[in-house]
């Protein structure tokens, strides 16, 4: 396996040991198929950061912590990839953990590896669970900073939040489907990916205010747990419908929209308006073909721009770090949807 790189290097972005990866790269047996794709990926990544490569700046090594569906990764790591160039010569390498559904010691673990393996930086979307909180007082500790990304642990060690102020959100979205049902009322099915997550709950807070106070017709009917899983979600969708037959409006806030979707048609059941968040590739063919009438978007470079500067302002004077700007809200429509990357 040709390359250019110290395995030690291939290691940290592989998430693998030295060892292991001098196993592969020498081609010794017992080596899963699965290790080797990691490694090979590593490289690979190694590659595409080298082009756009250092010159004499301090390279920043940062790790990417996600738990959250595949359809979101890949938007936030399209946005992370393309905000490292801008801060050239003082350069960032990112290693991603993306994961769709994780248990809260799973995460714990992986963090503490991190911890020990050596960062300098570490972003963060997780669950607000004591758990999780106390391992980023461990890395805090270690002299590593953490910035949350969209959703927050504002309890925690961590030096910023990289986001969008999620309660806004959740209101705007109340006023969009307000305004669409007007007189005639309804009820919203609202979708959750798991209430563990503060991002997801203060967008449901928001939500909940402003229909309390200004559309007092309207009804809400609430599943969570579905973890933005196609499958799970849908399931639960189903069940939700069947239960209630006055449920012709969708505010999704942990996704698995095709899915709520798919719920809806099985039940023959019309949906009046639908609002979801986030320009993933999912939401954008949707949008498009009018089968959700809304997606409540921010601009994920920014997030990466504000995480990138926090550790970067850590790093160069071993301070305080710059507190992170909110990323704006946009209402996307059918007409209004910017270009994709």
């Amino acid at each position: 396996m040709a390359h250019l790189f110290l395995v030690k290097d291939i290691a940290f972005q592989a998430g693998l040991s030295s060892a292991t990866v001098d196993r592969v790269l020498n081609g010794r047996p017992g080596v899963r198929r699965q290790t080797e794709m990691r490694v090979r990926a590593a490289i690979a990544e190694l590659e595409k950061q080298q082009a756009g490569a250092m010159g004499s700046g301090r390279m920043l090594a940062i790790d990417i912590v996600m738990e959250t569906p595949q359809r979101f990764s890949d938007a936030v790591r399209a946005a992370f990839e393309a905000e490292m160039a801008t801060f050239l010569p003082g350069v960032f390498r990112c290693r991603f953990h993306f994961t769709e559904v994780m248990k809260p010691a799973e995460l714990v673990q992986l963090l503490d590896r991190i911890r020990l393996r050596g960062t300098h930086g570490i972003v963060l979307k997780a669950p607000d669970v004591v758990e999780v909180a106390a391992a980023v007082a461990r890395a805090d500790a270690a002299g590593i900073p953490v910035v949350t990304l969209v959703t927050d642990l504002p309890n925690s060690a961590r030096i910023a939040y990289a986001g969008a102020d999620n309660r806004a959100a959740g209101e705007t979205a109340a006023y969009l489907i307000g305004e669409f049902l007007g007189d005639g009322g309804g009820k919203v099915l609202v979708t959750l990916s798991s209430g563990r997550f503060r991002g997801e709950e203060e967008r449901e807070i928001g939500f909940r205010r402003v229909i309390r106070a200004r559309y007092p017709d309207i009804g809400i009917t609430e599943i969570s747990e579905g973890h933005g899983t196609d499958a799970a979600t849908g399931t639960l969708a189903a069940a939700a419908l069947a239960a209630d037959p006055a449920i012709n409006a969708v505010y999704s806030i942990g996704g698995g929209n095709r899915a709520v979707l798919a719920a809806f048609d099985m039940a023959r059941r019309p949906v009046r308006v639908f609002v979801a968040h986030d320009l993933d590739a999912d939401n954008r063919a949707m949008l498009a073909a009018r089968r959700i009438g809304f997606v409540l978007h921010h601009d994920l470079r920014s997030d990466a721009r504000s995480a990138f500067r926090a550790i970067m302002s850590r790093a160069q004077a071993s301070g305080r770090a710059i507190p992170a700007s909110l990323s704006s809200v946009e209402v996307i429509t059918p007409y209004n949807m910017p270009a994709g990357d």
